[in-house]
């Protein structure tokens, strides 16, 4: 049984849904579960931990959708969400996407639009949620240097905001080359473009950022604090698909193995407003980016060592 959380403060969404799935109700293939808002949605979440996917409004009194979403990624950051909204504009869709949503939909709703759903419910669920693939393609992990220390001398509600402002200045440039945000893990990204092109755009992509990044004001109330970033990146072969448990229905759709693995390396031996790339890559981007090699260094866990280039430009 699919188990969803519907969060809207107008009842009668209520009872479309229940008028419309009252046949899958009825067959326990769903079970849905109520909120009025935000602070509700929490509240009945604690009260229902084994839930599949929340499909909530945006404006709604006392907590809205996109500050629901925030909370949502720290009470289970595998929960899938829907974001609902009769606006459709490109700042919702980047907000809702940056905060972690699963999809994005518009009202009024089109119940045929709800695709994660209609799958949670059929048979075919369990045997192809597990389902993978091997494919060529380039990820990036991103960190946001010395935001660390920094949140530990600072107050929550300041460091959140601040966070959710870098990420979506970076969000923003992943999103125009066709990236798409694999997940956030506290102040880092990890991105995958695929398709044609796919490394020269993820360089464009941590270019701009780095240049985005760098124009940001420095914050003399925090120490002068200044954002930078260190940037990671490597192309090749990789596991695509969902990984988790089944059994929840808890899942993750990402891509592993060692590529992914280098990557995120590169990122942890790069320095504030460092983009690093292997020597393979290397090999495939030096007639379009100029590049400097900064020599064999040994990666964390990695038995042999790699050659490293950094991009300038």
């Amino acid at each position: 049984m699919a188990k969803i959380l519907v969060v809207d403060d107008e009842k009668d969404l209520e009872v479309l849904i229940k008028q419309k799935f009252r046949k899958q109700i009825r067959q326990n293939e769903y079970e849905f579960v109520f909120a009025i808002n935000g602070v509700d949605a929490l509240e009945k979440l604690i009260a229902h931990p084994n839930m599949d996917l929340v499909l909530s409004d945006i404006n709604m009194p006392e907590m809205d959708g996109l500050t629901l979403l925030t909370k949502l990624s720290e009470l289970n950051p595998l929960l899938k969400s829907v974001m609902v909204s009769a606006y459709g504009d490109m700042a919702n869709i980047r907000t809702a996407m940056n905060r972690g949503a699963f999809d994005f939909i518009t009202k009024p709703i089109n119940f045929e639009d709800l695709t994660m759903l209609n799958f949670m419910g059929s048979k075919e669920y369990e045997s192809t949620v597990m389902a993978n693939e091997n494919v060529t393609a380039t990820v990036m992990f991103i960190d946001v240097c010395g935001f660390t220390s920094l949140s530990e001398t600072t107050s929550p509600d300041v460091v959140v905001s601040m966070l959710n402002s870098y990420f979506d200045t970076m969000v923003q440039e992943i999103i125009a080359q066709e990236g798409y945000i694999d997940k956030f893990m506290g102040d880092a990204i990890m991105a995958v473009f695929r398709g044609d092109y796919h490394l020269d755009r993820a360089l464009d992509t941590a270019l701009a950022i780095r240049q985005q990044i760098s124009r940001l004001p420095e914050l003399k109330e925090m120490g002068g604090y200044r954002p930078r970033v260190s940037i990671g990146i490597n192309s090749g072969e990789m596991v695509s698909g969902n990984i988790g448990s089944s059994s929840l229905k808890r899942l993750d759709f990402t891509v592993i193995g060692d590529t992914v693995n280098i990557a995120a390396r590169l990122e942890n031996a790069a320095a504030e407003n460092q983009i690093l790339i292997s020597e393979a890559c290397y090999e495939q981007v030096k007639e379009a980016f100029q590049c400097k090699k900064i020599g064999d260094i040994q990666l964390k866990n990695k038995k042999e060592v790699i050659t490293v280039y950094e991009v300038l430009e």
